[in-house]
């Protein structure tokens, strides 16, 4: 008998309705309940995707016994941390606090008043390696419940308080905070480059995660400063990540991350928010240097974002499962990608078999589990015979599509989808793709349509078209409001501009606080123990500096110095943390860079459809000055920001032609340079010619 989890949307939690467990979705009755009972609560976090969720689930949510002592002595409320990403932040700080580590599955139990006072991850069925039961824990947890319940409470109330104190406030004294100079962004690179791993490229050692948001500050720091150390740091990491086994040498796509140092096993899941900043950072190292593999990347991932992860509805799904069907009934990891050395003579012949098994590292006794190995490429680039390679890639990709296909957690959510339209947006107008643009399109109009309600506040999530129950956190408003900048540059359709306004009025009333610290939830959001902030990045960019970087762009974009104060206070926090962890903070470091550069700004002005309008825009796409923002649209003689051209967007009004040819203008805090009508010229104004 299916349990309450039926009634809901996610896809993580519709996995766990069919448990013998009774578990409750998170909400305020799930504690009434144990408050009535007088029993505790196990919270149980995690997401469709994850490997161990999915273990956990088979050997104790689907455990008879174990859920009869469940249901009969806790109320059992389970999370989809996507969904909820405030709850998750809360309790894994928590977790991570008096533990000293976190991951998922997570497992805490809680008062009725939702106080935390035990933590765990996973538990095994079994004691195994020092680690107790999940049964044995349980029972420990009960026993401390019945027989200690004064010392559970001074538990509780000791992490509750601990958790308070951690708040971030810039007080009010002293000077304002300040974004970093440039001799924070130096002590940045510096601790980046001692972190640096020289052989495999990335950042410290096994497991590997990839540095998405650092590369982007690398990238801008290059731009800004020269410094080639920087850009070996991502050329080297880029060209690891592309060959190694973390890469889908088949079907394009990255994975979560690489369970070595090396990039060769990966963890199987593939998530759009990866796939998303990694499009980016490939496109954006093409820009600057021009690289081929670079420019293969970046499609290959675009490409295998729309093909795998776009809904029906236009949307792009959150994430695809590590776990499938091995063919024999068994679901295990990685099945849906590995190969041995028979499956490819099956497929291929002994001839080509020889050849594949050369090329992608298939060896008889496998890189990962049971003889199988990863796909990877050799260290270097260009076959003897390339076009016998790439015959081989298609017959293996198309063998590999009869295999049982991951499963495919279809909600969309706001933010992983704004990065998607900011990455597919910019990727299409690189390389003249203009179905990307399309697609980014798409998501945009769906995000619009589903996510974003009359006042300007958007749901966290949506499936088969229809919001989810969670707001908005503040990275929904921040990556959403990057994601229609970007696609503003790459379109010129002034609502996009209009749109990202309305979402960074909701940042600036509803998250920051008076001495522009922000936080991750609104002010009218659901109150949880602790409201959370956390300004330092993790699989994808922080909130806090999302929105930083947002509002910088939005102020350049419109001339608002309201926006742009309230991005330099907010960056002020990464002045402190670059120097100290900027593998972290690389997505404030990167908003930093712009703040020192202007950024500047570009108007391109001329008839739609003119091909020398064209040319310019896509030269000024192409501009590698850090977070530069470009406008373009007809030309406007009204110079007021507020006149009555109001429909002009700020940036480019009074921006004549210039002797009746398209021009551009470059400016910093609207003062610009001379226009130019020549695309050589204004390539050589922004940095753009390596990427042409």
């Amino acid at each position: 008998m299916a349990n309450r989890l039926a009634r809901e949307t996610s896809p993580y939690l519709l996995q766990h309705a069919d448990n013998p467990v009774d578990w409750w979705p998170w909400s305020p009755q799930a504690f009434d309940e144990a408050r009535r009972r007088d029993v505790p609560v196990l919270l149980s976090v995690g997401y469709s995707s994850c490997h161990w969720c999915h273990v956990m689930a088979e050997e104790s949510f689907e455990d008879g016994a174990t859920a009869e002592y469940l249901n009969a002595h806790y109320v059992s409320v389970k999370v989809d941390r996507e969904e909820r990403p405030d709850v998750d932040a809360v309790y894994m700080e928590a977790v991570q606090a008096a533990t000293g580590q976190g991951g998922w599955p997570m497992t805490v139990f809680l008062t009725p008043e939702g106080e935390p006072f035990y933590f765990g991850t996973y538990f095994p069925p079994g004691p195994r390696h020092g680690m107790p039961s999940f049964r044995q824990v349980l029972e420990g947890v009960r026993a401390a419940w019945a027989d200690r319940r004064e010392e559970v409470a001074e538990v509780a109330g000791r992490i509750v308080a601990d958790l308070a104190g951690r708040s971030i406030g810039y007080g009010d004294g002293g000077d304002a905070p300040r974004p970093p100079r440039p001799e924070e962004l130096g002590a940045a690179l510096l601790a980046l480059t001692r972190e640096f791993d020289a052989r495999h490229g990335g950042f410290g050692g096994a497991p590997k995660f990839p540095p998405s948001m650092v590369l982007e500050f690398l990238l801008r720091h290059h731009a800004r400063t020269g410094s080639e150390g920087a850009l070996q740091m991502v050329e080297a990491t880029c060209g690891a990540m592309a060959r190694g086994g973390l890469y889908d040498q088949l079907g394009g796509g990255f994975a979560r991350y690489s369970v070595d140092a090396a990039w060769t096993v990966p963890h199987f899941e593939k998530m759009l928010y990866d796939n998303a900043l990694l499009c980016r950072v490939y496109a954006h190292l093409w820009r600057a240097t021009g690289s081929e593999r670079a420019r293969r990347v970046a499609l290959e991932t675009a490409d295998f974002m729309v093909r795998e992860l776009r809904t029906p509805q236009g949307a792009f799904a959150s994430a695809l499962d590590a776990d499938s069907d091995d063919g024999t009934g068994r679901h295990r990891e990685g099945a849906y990608y590995v190969w041995t050395p028979a499956e490819l003579r099956e497929v291929l012949g002994d001839q080509d078999a020889e050849l594949a098994a050369a090329h992608f590292g298939v060896t008889g006794e496998g890189t990962f589990e049971e003889g199988a190995s990863v796909l990877r490429l050799p260290d270097t680039d260009g076959p003897a015979d390339a076009g016998r390679i790439e015959s081989v890639r298609r017959r293996l990709l198309d063998a590999r599509s009869a295999r049982p296909r991951p499963g495919r957690d279809d909600k969309a959510v706001a933010a992983w989808n704004g990065l998607a339209v900011a990455a597919l947006a910019e990727t299409g107008a690189y390389f003249d793709r203009p179905d990307l643009v399309e697609a980014a399109t798409a998501a945009a109009d769906l995000l619009v349509a589903v996510h974003l309600d009359t006042g300007g506040r958007l749901a966290r999530t949506s499936r088969d078209g229809v919001a989810g129950p969670g707001a908005g956190v503040l990275e929904d408003y921040g990556d959403v409001a990057e994601g229609f900048l970007a696609l503003y540059s790459v379109t010129g359709e002034s609502r996009r501009l209009e749109l990202a306004g309305t979402l960074l009025e909701i940042v600036l009333t509803r998250f920051t606080a008076a001495d522009g610290t922000l936080y991750d939830t609104a002010d009218d959001a659901e109150r949880l123990i602790r409201r959370p902030q956390d300004p330092t990045d993790n699989a994808a960019p922080s909130g806090w500096t999302a929105a930083a970087a947002a509002l910088l762009s939005y102020a350049a974009h419109t001339g608002s110095s309201r926006h742009r104060e309230a991005a330099e206070r907010a960056l002020g926090v990464v002045t402190a943390l670059a120097p100290r962890v900027p593998r972290f903070t690389g997505w404030g470091l990167a908003a930093a860079e712009a703040a020192l550069d202007g950024p500047r700004e570009i108007a391109v002005v001329g008839p739609a459809g003119d091909p020398a309008t064209a040319v310019l825009h896509r030269t000024a796409l192409l501009a590698t000055a850090p977070g530069a923002v470009v406008a373009v649209g007809e030309p406007s003689a009204d110079a007021s920001a507020d006149g009555a051209d109001g429909e002009t967007p700020a940036l480019l009004r009074g921006r004549p032609l210039l002797e009746g040819r398209p021009a551009a203008y470059v400016c910093r805090h609207f003062v610009c340079d001379a226009p130019t009508a020549d695309p050589e010229r204004l390539a050589r104004m922004v940095g753009a010619s390596a990427g042409e």
